[in-house]
């Protein structure tokens, strides 16, 4: 008699074991269905890093400027630049002057232009000739004269000739002679009158 009352015990155990197996077998699948949640999340970022990638590409394509840069400096040659540079940073950007470059031909200080050609002069070459003139032309460089040299314009006198020179250091190179418009005092007529004796 006391076997048989100790064998119902044994089924309720194996139930209860059932239920525990089946509380684990669902913690297991809740833990793989949030690692899997959790690896798409992840997913999704590494999908929009080309696009990122491709936005720095082209923020750096618009941040930047090609000059070249030759004369008195140590490394002429092509230099990329930041887009804010001016001219002090291609000059350093080329090694520095040489000991025959004259600075005061130049302005250091203006702020440079994607595309340009700098031109730093040497003591000697200013020495030989008024900046003004280029070898085998007659024509006034508006980007290298002097004050005597703009004046030598048919009705520029000094006043006109400060304030070309005035423009050309507060904007930087002129561009075109067509942005001699930009000068206070300097109209269509004017413009039409030394147009053939004047090169940028």
């Amino acid at each position: 008699m006391p076997d048989s009352a100790a064998a119902p015990p044994p089924p309720p155990r194996r139930l209860r074991l059932g239920v525990g197996a089946a509380i684990v077998l669902a913690l297991v699948v809740l833990s793989a269905a949030v690692g899997l949640g959790l690896m798409r999340g992840q997913a999704a970022p590494t999908e929009s890093v080309p696009l990122a990638t491709d936005a720095a590409g082209g923020g750096g394509s618009t941040g930047e400027l090609y000059v070249h840069v030759l004369g008195a400096v140590e490394q002429p040659g092509l230099y990329v630049l930041d887009l804010d540079s001016r001219l002090v940073d291609a000059v350093a950007a080329a090694g520095g002057t040489t000991d025959e470059a004259d600075l005061t031909a130049i302005n250091l200080a203006r702020v440079l232009a994607d595309g340009e050609q700098i031109i730093v002069p040497t003591v000697t070459a200013m020495a030989d000739g008024p900046g003004a003139v280029a070898p085998a032309d007659d024509r006034v460089d508006l980007n290298a004269a002097d004050q005597a040299a703009l004046e030598t314009l048919p009705r520029i006198g000094p006043a006109l000739a400060e304030r070309i020179i005035a423009w050309r250091d507060e904007n930087g190179r002129f561009q075109s002679v067509d942005d001699l418009l930009a000068v206070p005092g300097i109209g269509e007529k004017l413009l039409a009158g030394i147009r053939e004796g004047v090169r940028v």
